[in-house]
């Protein structure tokens, strides 16, 4: 798995690289067709049979499901393709909607903010109480402001991205307490001012529900949640139970032709473990609609599940972010067309799914895969494609809002203020893994001419795309509906919101790969230039007799080349660690300590490499050695700069 997969695991949204194809707005996000079908089980599901076998076809992606909910009831579940594909000797097994199951990833997120929500109606919670009430051990916060079930609802309790033990190996046992109270990520953001998507925030929501309820989390969701929503094939449960183990679809990393992996066992429990089939998660669907609150498998008051579904922070802590689209409690704000819509989307390694519910219009969509198809963003595509060309065909724009295309004067100054280079928020900042951000390509803003702004690669997109401004400081992609906010400090914008729980923040020169790619690139290149000319210029002085070098600066040259040797060491050992990581490969501690430990020989042989120099002066040695010694010192200059930066010198290393 690539590596920007592993911080895309159990999220909203999947992560991929960026199109060569210029200023073209994604396909996803364009409006296919708009029409006034009506939303019928016999016009869906002919809609539905058009498009899913040629989708799963397309991108080799093994198995699919589907259901949509309306007025109500069950409108239709259909499955497509195959839930074992054979591969592994058996024969294949075609898809059930009702009978299949698959995992849901951080759909599973929803289910934990309902069970917090009950928790809220009964006085149990309270949404803006600080977390620590409730918990049994400590969190190291930065701030003085306190982290609320507000904040692990929404996204912004400040947390940088943790992904050590994310996905554990088949059979392994899940201890939630433990999880979350060894070694907890740092707090990098002051709390409720910049989303930042975080696995850690909803897990310790699910946490507070087994502390106040007094309930494991797993049988709590069990008897409170699922069951009253009347999904009898659905569990939390790691392994499976016997019942249901025989009915979970085979997970298949590419396009099905190798056998299915192993179940994942997934740490952060309430953040991403659910196990369901479609049908139930079309009960989840209808337990959130409109009346749900009233009927015999209510999970919450009407008033509840409408606040749920409404933005949980306003513009008093998020600032200008907050006048586009924001997170709800749990749900994403993920509106189309000028239609509420609320949902999340969820991966793991092999499972990708999304679901959609339309409060408004009591209708909800649902899909789940079992693969990811042969390239890195087709299960994304797949589902963007498939709920957006539901909500165009089903509940198109009106004609007012697609007349309303205005432009904002202030659009050429904004843009000019917003030019620069960007990266996410959900990220690692405080260990080595901050150096993985180097492997996906950073955010650049481009203002041009016409005021518009190119966005290269795009939010969601993950290729160049062009936004305009439609009211001040809030960008609307041209040609789709995707929305951009921006926050500006000291005449500059310093962060740009986007997919309402993920946040861009501008980056200093020293971080953007287009300044430390190169000077990394020159000093690694003048350092293994260096090692390689000291035995060469030490053959080239005995075969030509000439004198060897004095006494007079030895033990700095020595100490010189003993920290050039481990400077280079440990970016390779980095560079092999981080990709290890990055695919749910432990890496021992002792091999990481001691990856550091060689850094920082690298930088303390800056000293002697200084002494170095000035002994070559004041020996007179030749303008060769000056400027080779010279050379060594600012390769080893740089080196030390990168790693400072990108936390290479970090002792930190629970990532």
């Amino acid at each position: 798995m690539v590596a920007a997969t592993a911080v895309a695991v159990l999220a909203g949204g999947c992560a991929g690289a960026a199109s060569e194809t210029d200023q073209v707005p994604s396909r996803s996000s364009a409006p296919s067709s708009p029409g006034t079908a009506g939303l019928t089980k016999q016009d869906l599901d002919a809609w539905l049979d058009g498009r899913m076998p040629t989708a799963l076809e397309e991108t080799g992606i093994p198995g699919a499901a589907v259901a949509v909910v309306h007025d109500g009831e069950l409108l239709s579940a259909r499955g497509y393709g195959y839930a074992d594909t054979g591969a592994g000797g058996d024969e294949p097994v075609p898809v059930d909607p009702e009978r299949t199951l698959f995992r849901t990833g951080s759909v599973s997120k929803l289910f934990t903010a309902t069970a917090v929500m009950q928790l809220v109606e009964e006085g149990e919670v309270d949404l803006d109480t600080d977390v620590h009430e409730y918990i049994d051990f400590t969190i190291p916060t930065s701030f003085d402001e306190p982290v609320t079930m507000r904040h692990l609802l929404s996204h912004t309790p400040g947390f940088e991205e943790r992904v050590s033990g994310m996905i554990l190996p088949q059979g392994t046992e899940t201890d939630l307490r433990k999880r979350l109270a060894t070694d907890p990520p740092e707090q990098v953001f002051e709390p409720g001012t910049v989303p930042a998507y975080s696995n850690y925030g909803n897990a310790l929501a699910g946490y507070i529900v087994e502390r106040v309820s007094g309930v494991p989390f797993e049988k709590y969701l069990q008897q409170n949640v699922l069951e009253p929503a009347g999904m009898d094939s659905s569990t939390f449960a790691q392994p499976l139970p016997d019942s249901l183990e025989g009915r979970l679809a085979g997970g298949y990393a590419a396009d099905g032709t190798a056998p299915a992996g192993p179940f994942e066992v997934v740490s952060d429990v309430p953040a991403g473990a659910l196990t369901a089939p479609a049908t139930d998660m079309a009960q989840f669907m209808l337990a959130h609609l409109n009346d749900a609150g009233t009927g015999p498998s209510a999970l919450l008051d009407p008033e509840t599940l409408e606040r749920m579904h409404e933005p949980a922070l306003g513009e008093e802590s998020l600032g200008n972010l907050a006048a586009g689209p924001r997170m709800a409690l749990g749900f994403f704000r993920e509106d189309r067309n000028g239609h509420r819509i609320v949902g999340h989307g969820g991966d793991t390694t092999y499972f990708h799914s999304h679901m959609q519910i339309y409060p408004d219009e009591d209708t909800g969509i649902f899909v789940s895969v079992n693969g990811g198809g042969q390239e890195a963003v087709d299960s994304l595509n797949l589902r963007e494609q498939l709920t957006s060309g539901f909500a165009d065909r089903y509940f198109p724009a009106s004609d007012e809002q697609e007349a309303d295309s205005s432009v904002e004067p202030t659009a050429a100054e904004h843009a000019a203020m917003a030019e620069g280079t960007y990266e996410d928020t959900r990220s690692m900042y405080s260990t080595f893994l901050y150096a993985a951000n180097l492997m996906n390509p950073q955010t650049e803003v481009t203002a041009q001419e016409d005021g518009t702004i190119l966005v290269t690669p795009g939010p969601s997109t993950f290729e160049p795309t062009v936004y305009e401004e439609i009211e001040p400081w809030v960008w609307r992609e041209v040609g789709g509906q995707r929305i951009l906010t921006m926050r500006e400090q000291g005449g500059r914008v310093e962060a740009i919101g986007y997919g309402v729980a993920f946040t861009k923040l501008r980056l200093d020169p020293t971080r953007q790969a287009s300044v430390a790619l190169p000077v990394l690139g020159a000093s690694v290149f003048l350092l293994v230039a260096a090692v390689v000319s000291w035995p060469v210029g030490a053959v080239a002085r005995w075969r030509t007799s000439q004198p060897k070098r004095g006494r007079s600066g030895r033990v700095a040259r020595t100490l010189t080349r003993v920290g050039v040797g481990g400077a280079l060491a440990a970016l390779g050992s980095w560079a092999v660690n981080i990709l290890l990581v990055m695919q749910f490969v432990p890496v021992p501690d002792y091999v990481l300590y001691g990856t550091a430990a060689a850094q920082w020989l690298g930088v303390a042989a800056i000293a002697p490499a200084a002494v170095v120099v000035i002994d070559e002066i004041r020996r007179s040695s030749g303008w060769k050695r000056y400027l080779g010694s010279t050379l060594v010192l600012l390769a080893l200059i740089g080196v030390a700069s990168f790693s400072a930066a990108f936390g290479l010198l970090s002792f930190d290393m629970t990532y």
